[in-house]
């Protein structure tokens, strides 16, 4: 078990990486970091040339168990810190407002806590300390690098600014939104605002088509089914009396279920494209997939409970999230499952005055050594 002298030192880890924030791909000071604490504790670390930044080291127990992984996300925002902490930020523009940071620093005493354990590992536990989370581009690095090509199943965490901690959020299924693009260019012909009769309005058209995608929800999506559809730039014309040749607008989808997402693109395009010609004018619909959605596989439920319970913490029902993470491309390629860790923050997420109590630290490294621990014993 944790003593003090552990927590302080994940408390000085997670200080000094909050300290120092980079953002994605930049992460050159936090990868050296990451490694020698790592090595510090003499756990081993794999050479994977494709990573610039990024760290993935691993633990092996019984050799000729399956391999698990438990990944943490290391990148920081590009947002000017408000929280006045004795240890904020000193780089002017970026922080960790996200709690990254507090994933790092948790994960490595994960595997400080399962290397002194080590005899009692069915297997092997990879650890992925991972770049460029918040640009949905370091998984897709990590997968391509093969790091998972022998991995039987991931884990992973996010904290929650709105448990307690020592509280764990778990839920089987559908846990973070897929997160998606789209763009509509409405195509019409300019002329004078005071004879709007010679042109082809697109800004009119455009204003239907707002309302008219809200239907996309409410009248094609299954009740059963979870969808939003937000329009977060609009932008059409240079000057007050001109009626320009188009307009343009661009948001975001987010969905649940896989059906959900493929429907929601063809509805979409339909209405624009119906609306538009409605006006005489013509609708060009762009659709830019981004991330799927974070679905936790049910076989480890009963494992993630069971973490939690060996060590005395509380689990809840996890409430489902509209944001994306990329965890969400580890499940496609490999089953995995990801819990909200409770750490009774102030603030949301992305927010400049973002901070969370660091007890929560010991929790979250005790918890998944104990899952590695429970998983590799399970694990078929």
């Amino acid at each position: 078990m944790a003593d003090k002298a552990f927590h302080t030192r994940l408390i000085n880890m997670r200080r000094d990486l909050h300290e120092h924030p980079e953002l994605s791909f930049q992460e050159i000071e936090t990868t050296k970091k990451i490694r020698r604490w790592l090595e510090e504790e003499q756990i081993e670390i794999l050479d994977v040339p494709q990573l610039e930044t990024g760290v993935i080291a691993e633990i092996k127990g019984r050799e000729d168990g399956p391999v698990i992984a438990i990944r943490a996300d290391i990148d920081a925002l590009p947002i000017q810190e408000q929280t006045n902490l004795p240890f904020a930020s000193k780089v002017d523009g970026t922080m960790h407002a996200c709690g990254h940071d507090f994933h790092t620093a948790s994960i490595i005493g994960t595997a400080i806590l399962l290397n002194q354990r080590k005899a009692e590992l069915k297997g092997t536990v990879r650890f992925i300390f991972q770049p460029a989370e918040e640009i949905a581009a370091g998984a897709r690095k990590v997968i391509e690098a093969g790091v998972l090509d022998d991995v039987s199943a991931i884990f992973g965490m996010h904290n929650k600014p709105d448990l307690p901690v020592g509280t764990i959020g778990i839920k089987e299924g559908p846990l973070m939104a897929s997160v998606d693009r789209f763009e509509i260019v409405i195509k019409g012909k300019g002329g004078h605002a005071g004879i709007p009769n010679n042109s082809i309005d697109p800004i009119a058209a455009a204003g239907q088509i707002i309302s008219g995608l809200q239907s996309v929800v409410s009248r094609n999506i299954s009740s059963l089914q979870n969808a939003v559809v937000s329009i977060t730039r609009v932008q059409a014309g240079t000057s007050w009396n001109v009626i320009p040749d188009q307009a343009e607008m661009e948001g975001t989808v987010r969905t649940f279920q896989k059906e959900a997402r493929q429907a929601v693109p063809e509805h979409m395009r339909r209405v624009a494209e119906g609306i538009a010609a409605g006006y005489g004018a013509q609708a060009e619909f762009k659709w830019f997939p981004y991330l799927p959605s974070v679905q936790n596989d049910g076989t480890f439920l009963n494992a993630a409970s069971e973490a939690a319970a060996r060590l005395g913490y509380q689990t809840v029902h996890a409430e489902q999230s509209p944001g994306g993470e990329d965890f969400a491309l580890y499940q496609e390629k490999i089953p995995g499952f990801f819990v909200w860790m409770g750490t009774n923050g102030t603030e949301e997420w992305h927010h400049p005055a973002f901070t969370l109590d660091e007890e929560a630290l010991t929790v979250a490294s005790q918890y998944f050594a104990e899952l590695a621990v429970i998983v590799l014993e399970t694990i078929k």
